[in-house]
């Protein structure tokens, strides 16, 4: 099981140092990959009461030019996850994704997801009531404008006339895993995924349960199950490290291929304590 950090979006700051600081750490303990969250605006609240999410006092670095920097001097696989794929431009994150995989030398997979933030869709001028069905299609799309030099495409929502890539990817593919925890999430993924993201869980019998319904999907698909990565989140805020051990365990025994630590909102107050804290995990985790 391939073990990776969650990118402190919010609590990293805007040092370019800091953030190159971090990553070397994470990759001289040994971690092998690196996530990051995926937002391009955020809402001012002060005319929304009980807005509970992500606001725009909430610092994100736009996630294709940070692993753009990243890339420069890390060998982690680097992975978007989730980036919000409906809000954006196929072709334009065709091309972006593209260019990271040939950055990392194909050591990147493009996680997506449909996204739950309406404001930001409005900004950028995307129907949010349809983003589902549009997601299905910019998969499709993704993949024959990576795999063929010339694509001629027409859909509900994209056309494309003998047009393409240049570079395409190494293999001529980026693997696309899906985030989502409804059953349409699950059904995409059976049907159109490489690896499902769960949203923070526990490994208990109701995971058990939802992996199994994702593979009966898979088989129904007429996919093998096996070839669909599992990749939780270890939310470290909430619980020790002996339990986040307990956790990293029965995730293997559930058959997760993939596991990430991610830091924010345990109260630390700089990228170096970011740092120690990824380093004591992995630390612990290598003596258990």
């Amino acid at each position: 099981m391939q073990l990776g950090v969650t990118f402190p979006q919010t609590e990293i700051g805007a040092d370019p140092g800091a953030i190159r600081e971090y990553v070397q750490a994470a990759e001289g303990v040994g971690y092998k990959h690196l996530i990051a969250f995926d937002h391009v605006l955020g809402a001012d609240i002060t005319h929304r009461p009980g807005w509970q999410k992500y606001t725009s006092q909430h610092l994100f670095h736009e996630i294709f030019v940070l692993y753009g920097y990243l890339a420069a001097f890390s060998q982690l696989e680097l992975v978007p996850a989730v980036l919000v794929l409906p809000q954006r431009q196929t072709a334009l994150v065709a091309k972006q994704a593209a260019e990271i995989a040939l950055l990392t030398a194909g050591k990147t997979r493009l996680g997506v997801g449909v996204g739950w933030n309406e404001v930001e869709f409005e900004a950028l001028g995307v129907d949010f009531h349809q983003r589902g069905r549009l997601i299905d299609e910019q998969i499709e799309v993704l993949r024959l404008l990576w795999s063929q030099e010339s694509v001629t495409y027409k859909g509900r929502f994209h056309t494309i006339s003998q047009a393409g890539l240049n570079p395409l990817p190494p293999r001529h593919n980026i693997p696309i895993w899906i985030g989502g925890k409804s059953d349409i999430a699950l059904r995409r993924v059976a049907r159109l995924g490489d690896g499902w993201f769960p949203f923070p869980h526990k490994p208990n019998a109701e995971m058990q349960e939802t992996l199994e319904r994702l593979r009966n999907y898979t088989r129904e698909a007429g996919r093998d199950p096996h070839a669909i990565g599992i990749e939780p989140r270890l939310e470290a805020a909430q619980y020790s490290f002996d339990e986040l051990i307990e956790q990293v365990e029965g995730w293997q025994k559930l058959g997760a291929t993939h596991i990430t630590i991610n830091t924010m909102n345990m109260g630390l107050k700089s990228p170096a304590e970011h740092i120690k804290t990824i380093m004591r995990f992995k630390e612990t985790l290598d003596k258990g």
